[in-house]
């Protein structure tokens, strides 16, 4: 079964980023050339896009060969399929990879184990629960990350149609 999903590389130093296209051509199988753009929320470095499609479970191991380059920051997405639900992947160099999975409407789905241990931090007084949750909705890496999404001058747009 195939899905599809995107690659968006947020920030990358110029020369990091052929080894970011071969790393991807490896898991995908087939040469990849990515069109880069200046990152203007981080001078020096690039963003680039990348829509693929692959065998469920591209997305994590996307996500796994980009893992390693501590200045790189990166979100993969994978679309639901009839097989398996969605991904996304998140990563900083400060806070590493976030991992959640995604329903058909892009909600993020907690496991029940997570919960009930997140509540347990938070009943021994380890943690805030207001703080628990929001890290398994991933709300640290959307906050360093919401700056580098913001596309700038000269990213690709995509219109979307509005749905009622």
């Amino acid at each position: 079964m195939t899905t599809r999903g995107v690659l968006y590389v947020h920030s990358a130093p110029r020369a990091l980023c052929p080894h970011v296209e071969w790393a991807v051509a490896g898991v995908l199988g087939a040469r990849v050339q990515l069109d880069w753009i200046r990152q203007p929320a981080s001078p020096g470095t690039w963003r680039a896009e990348f829509s693929w499609q692959g065998e469920t479970g591209t997305a994590s191991k996307l996500a796994s060969a980009l893992r390693g380059w501590q200045m790189l920051r990166f979100e993969v997405t994978a679309e639901p399929c009839p097989t398996a639900e969605g991904e996304r992947y998140s990563a900083t160099p400060d806070l590493g990879i976030f991992h959640a999975v995604t329903g058909m409407h892009g909600d993020i789905l907690i496991p029940e184990d997570r919960l009930r241990a997140a509540l347990a931090r938070a009943a021994q007084g380890e943690t805030q629960l207001e703080a628990e949750i929001a890290k398994l909705l991933g709300k640290p890496w959307d906050d360093e990350l919401e700056p580098f999404r913001y596309a700038g001058e000269g990213a690709p747009v995509r219109w979307l149609h509005q749905v009622v």
